[in-house]
């Protein structure tokens, strides 16, 4: 079940990373817009986080980094979405998940499902603890994995998907 897939560290020094950026963050502005769409969408598709996962597996952490920090403020700004006192929290999510999903990948040195899962499962563990310690509601931080869920799995199974059809170009 796992592919072989060049993987990229880009630095901040080239073009390339923010132009890889640029696009990855483009993807989490549409996403979330399409997502939205449907009542309670954001909150259960996860979208903000999606390509953050596909550019910090594939490109790095700085791409990814790049795309976790820019994107939420980014929809914030142009939408309104997410709200800006949800910013922090999505923010530190983000940025989570961008250090794990390329851990993960060069940990890895593959495309593999597990390295996914793991490096959404760990954004979402330690995310949760974050935001509890931030909003101060158990039950309000368990809103990823409670109403979330089915984002979360879109995050690892077409997350793969992705990642695997981009090791094929």
């Amino acid at each position: 079940m796992d592919a072989t897939v060049k993987f990229y560290s880009l630095s901040y020094k080239e073009a390339k990373t923010y132009l890889f950026a640029l696009a990855f963050i483009a993807g989490n502005i549409l996403l979330p817009q399409l997502c939205h769409l449907a009542p309670g969408g954001g909150l259960t598709w996860l979208p903000i986080y999606f390509f953050t996962l596909i550019a910090a597996y594939r490109y790095g952490v700085s791409v990814g980094l790049l795309t976790a920090i820019l994107s939420p403020l980014a929809n914030s700004l142009l939408f309104g979405m997410p709200l800006a006192a949800a910013l922090p929290v999505i923010a530190i999510k983000s940025v989570l998940l961008a250090v794990g999903a390329a851990y993960a990948a060069r940990l890895s040195g593959k495309v593999s499902l597990l390295a996914i899962a793991a490096a959404v499962a760990a954004y979402q563990l330690v995310g949760t603890l974050v935001e509890w310690a931030i909003v101060a509601d158990f039950f309000r931080a368990l809103k990823d994995l409670t109403v979330g869920y089915p984002g979360l799995l879109a995050q690892i199974f077409a997350g793969y998907a992705v990642l695997k059809a981009l090791a094929k170009l």
